[in-house]
């Protein structure tokens, strides 16, 4: 993630510790992402345990990259106020 907005100038890291809280929100994303893979999987298949768990598994390892800038953006956007470069 970049130090700063190249567009305004905006700075990423306002204070120490303050994207804690995007963990929160990466939580609450892997369990919606967990709850639609095991949805999907007994709609489509009948799983077992270890499918289920080895699915998971695999679908965590993928999308954990995205996960993790999607959750930052997301409490940054809930706090940053947004500003034009000519502000």
């Amino acid at each position: 993630m970049h130090d700063k907005c190249p567009n305004c100038g905006q700075n990423y890291l306002p204070e120490p510790g303050f994207f804690y809280g995007a963990m929160y929100v990466s939580y609450a994303l892997t369990v919606a992402q967990f709850v639609a893979v095991v949805v999907l999987l007994n709609i489509f298949f009948d799983p077992g345990i270890w499918d289920i768990v080895i699915t998971l598994t695999v679908v965590m390892f993928i999308l954990s990259p995205p996960v993790f800038r999607l959750a930052r953006s997301i409490w940054a956007h809930m706090f940053i106020k947004s500003k034009k470069k000519n502000d």
